[in-house]
């Protein structure tokens, strides 16, 4: 079975813990890690929609907790 069909049978608070958990893992790395060319366009449209109110920054908890809702 693969590590795919694994993850669908998990219910999906355990799918968010494991996401977590790598995200701890992956995060702790010093390797440097080049971003995606379209990534600083995208970053600049979200600075600019926060900017004009259009879009509001959520502490990291408080958005896990609404994801989690949904």
């Amino acid at each position: 079975m693969s590590v795919q069909e694994l993850a669908l049978r998990l219910p999906r608070v355990e799918k968010w813990r494991l996401v977590e958990a790598l995200w701890a893992d992956l995060s702790h790395d010093d390797v440097d890690v080049e971003s995606p060319g379209w990534h600083e366009e995208v970053l600049r449209e979200t600075r600019v929609r926060v900017d004009s109110g259009e879009e509001v920054a959520v502490n990291w908890d408080v958005a896990k907790q609404q994801l989690r809702r949904n």
